[in-house]
């Protein structure tokens, strides 16, 4: 399915959108990480959980479940968070 990757994390993909397969957002995460190697460190932290400035949505719809099941036609953003002054 097609992902939409953030600006800070085009260093991983060379590009704003990646391809990658997963029957919930945790294994397409994994799937994203064995394509691009460190990426989901990024996004996940050594507990499992999501980061507090990144932000996934599934159609649209924002999730914070790693759980959350994923159909063959979705379209996931994730959204990071820049900070500064």
């Amino acid at each position: 399915m097609k992902v939409l990757i953030p600006s800070p994390l085009h260093s991983y993909t060379g590009r704003s959108w990646a391809d990658a397969a997963g029957s919930t957002l945790g294994e397409l995460l994994f799937d994203l990480d064995r394509q691009y190697p460190g990426i989901r460190f990024r996004m996940i932290d050594e507990q499992e959980r999501m980061r507090r400035h990144v932000r996934f949505f599934v159609n649209g719809e924002q999730t914070f479940d790693l759980a959350l099941p994923l159909g063959p036609a979705d379209e996931v953003c994730i959204v990071q968070a820049l900070s500064g002054g």
